[in-house]
């Protein structure tokens, strides 16, 4: 089984949470930021990292979520502001799902990541922002280990779930 752990992220939130996850593999692996992946052929399992703006995907990774073959066994990853399993977080990996639709999804895995204190700022006096901004003042310090320890246990669960799916 070959697998591969790839990426978008901005700031580092997002490859730290992929590099914990790329690290507790214990199978043949590759690292790569989504922008360097011509293709996914040849992998037994993908698992794709991103994060959450504007309570979705980013734009720049969509067409590749929309290209990833028929029943490609995938594990989505992503970092975002709001606290862990709010409806905020959650938004991300709906839109995610609906657009790799055509693979097979073994699982999800969210963790808070940093926003830089002037992000928080410019979006503050926004009424329709305000929410967010709350939720995102306590996403300093993250991805922090133990986000980084759930993220192995995730990796852990989704290999056995694709081991079994192999055999």
């Amino acid at each position: 089984m070959k697998v591969l752990v790839t990426y978008l992220s901005q700031t580092g939130n997002t490859e730290k949470v992929a590099r914990a996850i790329h690290d507790s593999l214990n199978r043949a692996k590759e690292i790569h930021p989504f922008q360097e992946v011509r293709s996914v052929e040849g992998y037994s399992l993908v698992f794709i990292g991103f994060p959450v703006h504007g309570n979705s995907v980013p734009a720049k990774i969509q067409p590749f979520l929309k290209s990833l073959p028929k029943n490609l066994p995938v594990a989505f990853f992503h970092t975002h502001a709001a606290l862990r399993g709010s409806e905020l977080a959650r938004t991300g990996i709906e839109n995610a799902l609906a657009l790799a639709s055509q693979t097979r999804v073994l699982g999800t895995f969210a963790c808070q990541g940093k926003v830089k204190p002037a992000v928080i700022e410019s979006l503050k006096d926004k009424p329709e922002n305000r929410k967010w901004c709350e939720e995102a003042q306590t996403s300093d310090g993250h991805p922090d280990e133990a986000d980084l320890a759930d993220a192995r246990a995730f990796a852990a669960g989704i290999l056995a779930k694709a081991t079994v799916l192999k055999a």
